[in-house]
């Protein structure tokens, strides 16, 4: 027998709306006071200081002599707009697509390994309302962090090596007051080819009751995308994978801005997470919820 409530004629009852329940702001404060939220938000924010130790100890990426082509790492300590853009630069890979995984992976998941998703659904709360309310708050913890990786950047590194242009990797320089619209460019460019990876966890997470199987899944997946955009015999086949677009935001820290390779890699990405998340909705409406 399910252990889910049928809510259908519970809006009639007095009082009752459905809209009204799980509000946003009670699924934030729950989300919020959850260790691995803590844990996620400390090592976001100390990864500017690591490096700022790793270049105190190591010497500037500039002074080694890397060769006659220089990279945006090697201007990594110019300025304060240099260090977040590097910081952006070493993370979007790979550090960035954990707490998007962890948010959306965790959120439904983990709810079923407490069983205490059939008494959410017994409150009743629509089942689309539930999946609605969780998705709305991991996308929003999931952008918090991406925010948060570059807000620190830039404070540490204002102190660390002051407040200047950005200076570009292919000559020249974007002036100081043009560098935050820039930056907060690309991390909502990076923010939208993440929301692959928060399609694919999400998704995962209403299929399992295991929330390490919906996390790692989705990273998993999105590492294998990487190791198909790395093989060229794949061609322009390579162009349909969300991996293939993810550093298009480079695009965005050059003299003029160029939008071709964004606004391609967001249409691919936003295409996938549609799909990922309407298939959400279509099995969750359907699950026989017993956890």
């Amino acid at each position: 027998m399910s252990a889910a409530v049928d809510v259908t004629g519970a809006a009639e009852a007095r009082g009752y709306r459905a809209r009204h329940t799980l509000p946003l702001r009670v699924e934030a404060v729950r989300q919020l006071r959850r260790r691995r939220t803590l844990v996620m938000g400390g090592v976001l924010a100390a990864l500017p200081f690591v490096l700022i130790i790793a270049f105190a100890i190591g010497g500037t990426p500039g002074s080694r002599g890397g060769g006659d082509r220089i990279t945006l790492m090697d201007t990594a300590t110019a300025s304060a707009a240099n260090f977040a853009a590097t910081c952006l630069f070493v993370s979007a890979g790979f550090l960035l697509v954990v707490p998007v995984a962890l948010f959306c992976g965790d959120t439904v998941a983990s709810e079923a390994s407490w069983s205490s998703l059939r008494y959410l659904l017994a409150a009743p709360v629509p089942r689309a309302r539930l999946l609605w309310s969780k998705l709305v708050v991991a996308l929003g913890f999931s952008l918090g962090a991406m925010v948060l990786l570059p807000v620190v950047a830039l404070a540490a590194g204002a102190a660390a090596y002051g407040w200047g242009p950005l200076e570009l990797p292919t000559g020249g320089a974007l002036a100081a007051g043009d560098t935050v619209p820039r930056l907060a460019l690309v991390v909502a460019f990076v923010f939208v080819s993440q929301l692959v990876t928060a399609g694919l966890a999400f998704w995962l997470s209403t299929k399992t009751d295991a929330p390490l199987g919906a996390v790692g899944g989705a990273v998993g997946l999105t590492i294998v995308g990487n190791v198909l955009d790395a093989v060229t015999a794949l061609g322009t086949w390579r162009e349909f994978l969300p991996a293939h677009w993810q550093f298009a935001w480079a695009d965005a820290l050059q003299p003029d801005l160029e939008w071709g390779g964004m606004a391609k890699g967001a249409a691919i990405s936003v295409t996938y997470a549609l799909i990922l998340f309407a298939l959400a909705f279509r099995g969750f409406s359907r699950k026989d919820i017993v956890s």
